[in-house]
């Protein structure tokens, strides 16, 4: 501990020292684009048609700039953005005009779908005007609900712009799953089409103040030319999650109240397990509820009583020819809102990692109880969190607490500092109910400073106390990163000891020391005109033991991207890849490796048609050295879509491979489809084949949302073996239906 305390206080100090000076000047806008909120008399009629009076009383925000693809230019197309509030919204109409209207390109109207892939509209608020954090919303023409919440600049400038989301319970960068209550409507007609935004404040959070400013952009898409154009100019390396670079909104009165909301359930569902052995149906009903509490402007409060996740989809089925594990995101809503406010930790070291709660071998435990704190107070970003799992003592007599269960608890304070800086400290532990000595704790300090507009350099250093685990229990890491408009790159180094067990995080691999690099550069020839940009690039990275310095793989990877001006791309990539073994290694059923050196290598070709057309096609194939053989690959996904109603998408993936210990092939396969009734209306279903699992799933799902991601659901899912398993294994039918009510306004 003398050593975690010690490197804290160095790297708050260091932090402290160098980021303070990095700030703009706080009344400042960076780009210049301001704008005037207009209180509206009588406040529109959300219909997406913009035609009330009360909007010509709004100051139009135009002058739209290209970040893609001429950096710069004026925007193609005219768009024109109005703000308005009342005492309980902000209302933004935006008229987006358009020369070629039969070109414009809808996507599917199902919440949070894609934007990169259909005209869009989006909005960015930095409510608390620091220039790091924000909450998003947007739009395409089908009227869809698409929203996040960005933090620290979405960490390098990933993630929202691409169509990104959060690791499941990493949060940090853009977090697409955080549902806000909130409405919007759109209309078409021959001049292009139009958007109309009523978001309560009482969804958003932010500083008090008699008349606020607020950071602010907007993006515009219009897909057929692959062109993104912004209110206040971005330049092309970065996207709508830089707020820094944002305009600023004048003129705010937010009220300054307080909100608690109870968001109950009814849970009836028909199940039959078969790998138990159970002969019939069973037909179990549950109940629940959520609770939100707005304690400040700054800081909610969530609470949570028998947790339910039965709507959300089941997970994708991945390959594994590798040594270590796979990673799954989190979908459960309770722990992908506010999930940034937990973030400690990258790549495959993830301090925490919120499907350790709740889930056990990646079957279900039931979720007693438990709350949430997350927010900002007194400049502190905050997380606490506390779960009581599958044997809470006490609450039997309300048909919970049933067997031996855990208590997750976990604590997250974080201070924010100009220029995407912030020093922070975490703490988590899981406690068995029951069970003496099983008790483990993980104990850290982060932080992150940003240099300039480009550079940024991080590093965290955490240690684990588990009983009867003997070694080294620490890690640490280290990373800087360079984005510029013509240049990329990044190194890191991190060390995982042996004996580094977080129990409520995610590691993928122990005793190692890893150094790794990578640069890019950007190209965009003005004389080809179907070519937009390539990008050629290499990277390098070595896994070493740290008991005994032995290289555990390696990895020299060189390819070239091209992205074409459709969207569509293709990329030729060339490896040598070396694995070293220490010990026999089973990857596949009969088939064990011989401990040894293995160096090889492969080559590689990736490709997408382009996206936004009826059909589409993305797939890869790759060929050449793996272990003591060879191994030959492809996979492959067709895209169909129908306008805004209908999607499907076939995907298959093979792996033939031919070892000196054996051979074995190992494929998948799914289908997904959807059909949109309404943007809150929808039917949705994955079919899934997998032949090292000896099983093929289904997954039906049928949702009438209210809003915020309640309402009803009707969930099939079905699992049926084949070859060793022959026959069914689990069959279940569930209809759940949840609504939201204000309890309290104040």
């Amino acid at each position: 501990m003398t050593l975690l305390s010690l490197a804290g206080a160095l790297l708050a100090g260091t932090l402290l020292a160098i980021a303070s000076p990095l700030a703009p000047p706080p009344d400042d806008p960076a780009t210049g684009a301001v704008g005037t909120v207009v209180r509206a008399a009588t406040p529109p009629v959300l219909d997406g048609r913009l035609d009330d009076p009360a909007w010509a009383e709004a100051e139009p925000l135009t002058g739209f700039v290209q970040r893609v693809p001429r950096e710069g230019s004026a925007a193609s197309e005219s768009t024109e953005i109005r703000i308005l509030q009342d005492d309980e919204a902000l209302w933004v109409g935006v008229w987006l005009w358009d020369s070629n209207p039969t070109g414009i390109v809808e996507g599917p109207a199902i919440r949070d779908s894609r934007l990169d892939d259909s005209d869009a509209i989006l909005l960015i608020f930095d409510t608390f005007r620091d220039r790091q954090n924000g909450f998003v919303f947007g739009t395409n023409p089908s009227g869809i609900e698409y929203d996040g919440q960005v933090s620290d600049e979405g960490r390098g400038g990933g993630g929202m712009g691409a169509g990104g989301r959060t690791q499941g319970g990493a949060g940090g960068g853009f977090n697409l799953n955080w549902d806000g209550s909130w409405s919007v409507a759109t209309s078409r007609d021959e001049r292009g089409w139009y958007a109309e935004f009523r978001i309560p404040f009482s969804t958003l959070r932010y500083a008090n103040a008699e008349e606020a400013v607020w950071g602010f952009n907007a993006m515009r898409r219009v897909r057929r030319l692959n062109e993104e154009s912004f209110w206040a100019p971005i330049p092309r390396q970065f996207n709508l999650n830089r707020v820094s670079l944002a305009g600023e909104l004048h003129g705010l009165t937010p009220p300054v109240r307080r909100q608690a909301t109870v968001t109950p359930y009814l849970l009836q569902s028909a199940r039959r397990d078969h790998a138990l052995g159970e002969a019939s149906y069973g037909f179990p009903t549950d109940l629940g509820a959520d609770a939100k509490v707005q304690l400040t402007q700054g800081l909610t409060l969530d609470l949570t009583l028998n947790t339910d996740f039965a709507q959300v989809e089941v997970d994708d089925q991945q390959v594994n020819l590798s040594r270590f594990s796979l990673f799954f995101p989190e979908k459960r809503p309770f722990f992908l809102e506010n999930a940034g406010a937990f973030r400690v930790g990258t790549g495959g070291t993830e301090l925490f990692f919120s499907r350790r709660i709740g889930i056990d071998g990646g079957a279900p435990v039931p979720i007693d109880a438990g709350g949430r704190l997350s927010g900002r107070a007194g400049g502190f970003n905050v997380g606490l969190l506390h779960i009581r799992t599958g044997g809470t003592p006490g609450l039997e007599g309300v048909g919970l607490g049933e067997g031996a269960g855990d208590a997750f608890s976990v604590v997250r304070l974080a201070r924010e500092l100009p220029n995407r800086s912030q020093v922070g400290t975490y703490f988590a532990e899981r406690r068995g109910l029951e069970t003496e000595g099983t008790t483990n704790r993980t104990m850290a300090v982060d932080g992150q400073v940003g240099i300039g507009q480009g550079l940024t350099v991080g590093s965290f250093l955490a240690t684990t106390d588990t009983p009867g685990l003997e070694g080294r229990d620490h890690a640490f890491h280290l990373n800087g990163s360079y984005q510029g408009n013509r240049f990329r790159s990044f190194a890191t180094y991190r060390e995982v000891g042996g004996a580094f067990n977080p129990e409520v995080g995610f590691v993928n691999r122990r005793d190692y020391r890893m150094l790794s690099g990578f640069a890019m550069t950007y190209h965009r020839p003005e004389a080809v005109s179907w070519l937009r940009e390539y990008r050629p690039h290499a990277s390098y990275s070595t896994f070493r033991s740290l008991e005994t310095g032995f290289e555990q793989s390696a990895r020299l990877h060189v390819d070239v991207h091209f992205e074409l001006e459709n969207g569509a791309f293709f990329s030729p990539a060339f490896d040598w890849v070396r694995e070293g073994l220490v010990r026999p290694f089973p990857i596949a059923e009969g088939v064990t490796v011989a401990p040894g050196t293995y160096d090889g290598w492969t080559a590689a070709w990736r490709f997408n048609t382009d996206l936004s057309s009826p059909v589409s096609l993305d797939g890869g194939i790759d060929a050449g050295s793996f272990l003591s053989g060879e191994r030959w690959g492809g996979f492959g996904t067709v895209a169909f879509r129908r306008g805004a109603s209908a999607t499907a998408a076939l995907r298959m993936d093979h792996n033939r491979v031919r070892l000196a210990e054996g051979d074995f092939n190992v494929n998948l396969g799914s289908l997904r489809t959807g059909y949109f009734f309404t943007p809150r209306i929808y039917l949705q279903s994955l079919v899934q084949y997998s032949n090292q699992a000896d099983t093929w799933s289904a997954n039906v799902r049928f949702g009438w949302l209210d809003t915020a991601g309640t309402g009803l659901f009707v969930v099939l899912n079905t699992a049926q073996g084949f070859g060793t398993l022959e026959g069914p294994q689990a069959r279940s039918v569930v209809v759940k239906y949840t609504r939201q009510f204000n309890a309290l306004d104040w």
